[in-house]
């Protein structure tokens, strides 16, 4: 695993590339960087670093004391399978901003087993539901 930095300053998100590298995902297309912008503000977002370069970007969504989602956890595609992905969702749930979250949640169709490696289960109880909408 790469000697990566992670770093929750805001600024030092390459908004460019990240929005560029999310708009691309399965998940993110037809988003545009207004949509990022304001996703990103409204959020807390980490970066991964290799040598002072982003290689990595994630949210979330949170209150901050109960609740906290996983979105955008997206590793530059060069640099996926290192681990980066792991220490980088390691790092969200360890913030010292976020220790007393009990409810963490995510939604992956391809990762599974990268969130198992830390604990996430599939949901199966019947308790969570969804609503999908269009935004108008």
């Amino acid at each position: 695993m790469p000697d990566c930095e992670i770093s929750f300053d805001i600024s030092r998100i390459d908004f460019r590339a990240t929005s560029d590298l999310l708009m691309a995902s399965y998940w993110g297309a037809g988003r545009n960087d207004e949509f990022h912008r304001r996703a990103f503000a409204n959020s807390f977002c980490v970066g991964a670093y290799l040598d002072g370069k982003q290689v990595g970007f994630g949210r979330a969504i949170t209150d901050r004391v109960v609740f906290a989602y996983l979105a955008d956890i997206i590793i530059w595609p060069e640099h996926r399978g290192q681990g980066i992905g792991l220490r980088l969702v390691q790092a969200l749930i360890d913030h010292t901003e976020l220790r007393t979250v009990s409810h963490w949640s995510l939604s992956t169709s391809d990762a599974h087993g990268v969130y198992e490696k830390l604990g996430f289960k599939a949901s199966t109880d019947g308790r969570y539901m969804r609503l999908d909408r269009i935004p108008q």
